[in-house]
């Protein structure tokens, strides 16, 4: 039987066992979007490719699998680019597709034809995997190579554009041959080479001063609890990348938080030998280096990818294990049991909880204002009171995440939402929606700056729409306040351009899109306001008026811009 190139790609899709397409509608989508319910696909409809790609991204993340968005000829599939680099940057196994002119007219481009630009070009640096369908009878196996790249390794993006005629073109369905994952790619890597994890039990089971150190390999692996019971058995330190916070609960008394310097230090250059597990050891773990880290010849490191090339990437290793880590900590896990007896702590955690403390007080001290606003780690610290453990997390912002990641700490895996990895504006809303699309059961909150708020404000709509009902705190000090600190620390006299126009109320905004809205002036009204925001049963934004002078020195400013500003590499 013929069918057309539509469906046939959502023959290809379905075997994949996608249910999601998130994208904005264009014409030469008609082909598959007739046949939607056939193959009970669900199609999201945002009102920005952009958007669209990055709550695909968010919806991958929490739900651990592959996500698909579309976008449409030319424009459209330009405006996904920005989302497909921050999953490209995050690591996220994203099928990105688009629509092309026809074969006739773009190969080669003959040169005035409307909306044709070299889209696989366009997409290259920033996939695993760029190509185009020219024949029909590829688009299956492009398919199966397009998902077989995103997840081989370390996850990231590809791109697949189709040209209008072949999505519109005719097959005969009996000549195709369309195959489960199971029959042509291979199941993620086993716990990695005996002898190897051999080694490293031995050095764990002998280690005085052990530290586990976590990345997202971790999450997308589904590993933490095998995580949390190696370090517990050792009675090791914990560490984690941002990106992979959540797998460690945050209130574990053997964790120390990545913006909690001093603590976070002294256990890492102290311990003598060091687990990494799913992890780069990236620029914000500062490339393994310096005084976060032990002297290269005296501390051991034990590292554990799914990607050969990031073992011993930034920092030499001792021991490189490829490897999924679940397995991989299953077996090491074994192998240390058979070794040693349960370690106690050792005496270095009486001095790494006293420069925890000392974070905490700074903390603490810091949410007193004296200024008009509500300050800001306040204002964070209610939100993450309110809600439950399990809630999802989204930060968005300059300023704003940087109180957010102090004052929020994450109590569960996949649920953090945030581009750790390239700082990009404006996710945290598209973020939201996608959590809430992959988790509609747990609480999604997004707490934002109003500079970040701008970027995407248009899917409150699309909220509205699909009875998305996640809660969203715009930290609101009129202006970008990262800016305006990093003017002050260059000692520009007067503020350049950092204020926005102080009058605008995001909260009917809100409302005009058929959400909840509330403006919020002072702490002591916060937490009603959210207790009113729940109940209305919609999606939600309260407008939070901020301390203005306070939100310009966040604690982890500081940290921030040592770890990114510095001189050596």
């Amino acid at each position: 039987m013929d069918i057309r190139g539509g469906e046939l790609l959502l023959k290809c899709l379905q075997q994949e066992n996608i249910t999601t397409l998130f994208g904005i509608l264009d014409g030469s989508f008609n082909a598959f979007l007739e046949k939607l319910d056939a193959y009970g696909m669900r199609f999201i409809n945002p009102r920005h490719e952009a958007a669209a790609a990055h709550m695909a991204e968010a919806y991958a993340r929490v739900r651990g699998e592959p996500a698909v968005v579309l976008g449409g000829i030319g424009p459209g599939a330009a405006n996904m680019l920005s989302g497909v680099i921050t999953a490209y940057a995050e690591g996220v196994p994203l099928i990105a597709i688009s629509g092309q002119r026809r074969r006739n007219l773009i190969y080669p481009d003959r040169g005035g034809s409307f909306q044709n630009v070299d889209l696989v070009g366009l997409f290259k640096p920033v996939t695993k995997f760029s190509a185009g369908v020219r024949d029909l009878q590829r688009l299956p196996e492009l398919t199966r190579r397009a998902f077989r790249e995103a997840l081989n390794g370390r996850p990231g993006p590809v791109y697949l554009e189709i040209p209008e005629d072949l999505m519109r073109g005719e097959i005969d369905d009996e000549t195709l041959q369309i195959f489960a994952p199971s029959q042509y790619r291979a199941g993620r890597p086993g716990a990695g080479d005996a002898a190897l994890i051999q080694r490293a039990a031995e050095l764990l089971a002998a280690a005085e001063r052990p530290l586990l150190h976590a990345g997202s390999g971790v999450a997308w692996s589904g590993a933490w609890d095998e995580f949390l019971a190696l370090s517990d058995y050792l009675s090791a330190a914990m560490t984690t990348s941002l990106a992979a916070r959540g797998v460690v609960p945050e209130d574990h008394a053997r964790y120390f938080h990545a913006l909690d310097r001093n603590a976070l230090e002294a256990a890492r250059s102290e311990a003598d030998v060091v687990l990494i597990v799913g992890s780069r050891v990236g620029e914000l773990d500062a490339w393994g280096k310096g005084d976060s880290w032990g002297e290269v010849d005296a501390q051991k490191i034990i590292h554990i990818d799914i990607d050969p090339l990031a073992i011993g990437l930034n920092r030499p290793v001792d021991v490189g294990i490829l490897a999924d880590a679940k397995p991989a900590l299953q077996a090491l896990y074994a192998q240390v049991k058979q070794l040693t007896s349960p370690h106690a702590e050792h005496e270095g955690f009486k001095t790494y909880r006293e420069h925890s403390q000392d974070w905490q007080a700074l903390l603490s001290s810091q949410m007193e204002s004296d200024g008009a606003g509500v300050n800001p780690g306040a204002l964070v610290k209610t939100a993450r009171e309110f809600f439950p453990r399990d809630a999802i997390t989204v930060q968005d912002g300059g300023n704003t995440s940087l109180w957010t990641a102090s004052y929020n700490p994450i109590f569960a895996p996949r649920s953090y939402l945030y581009t750790t990895k390239f700082g990009h504006l404006g996710t945290g809303l598209p973020y939201a929606l996608g959590a809430k699309l992959a988790a509609p059961a747990r609480p999604v909150y997004l707490i934002s700056g109003d500079g970040a708020m701008g970027f995407n404000i248009q899917e409150l709509e699309t909220a509205r729409r699909y009875n998305l009902n996640v809660i969203v705190i715009v930290s609101c000090d009129k202006g970008w306040g990262m800016e305006r600190a990093s003017q002050a620390f260059f000692n520009i006299p007067e503020f350049i351009e950092c204020d926005l126009y102080p009058d605008t109320r995001y909260d009917q905004v809100a409302e005009a899109f058929g959400c909840y809205g509330e403006l919020v002036n002072t702490l002591d009204e916060l937490r009603p306001a959210l207790e009113r925001a729940v109940a209305s049963n919609k999606p939600a934004l309260l407008q939070v008026m901020a301390d203005v002078t306070a939100n310009m020195m966040p604690p982890g400013l500081l940290t921030f811009t040592g770890l990114v500003y510095r001189a050596e590499n």
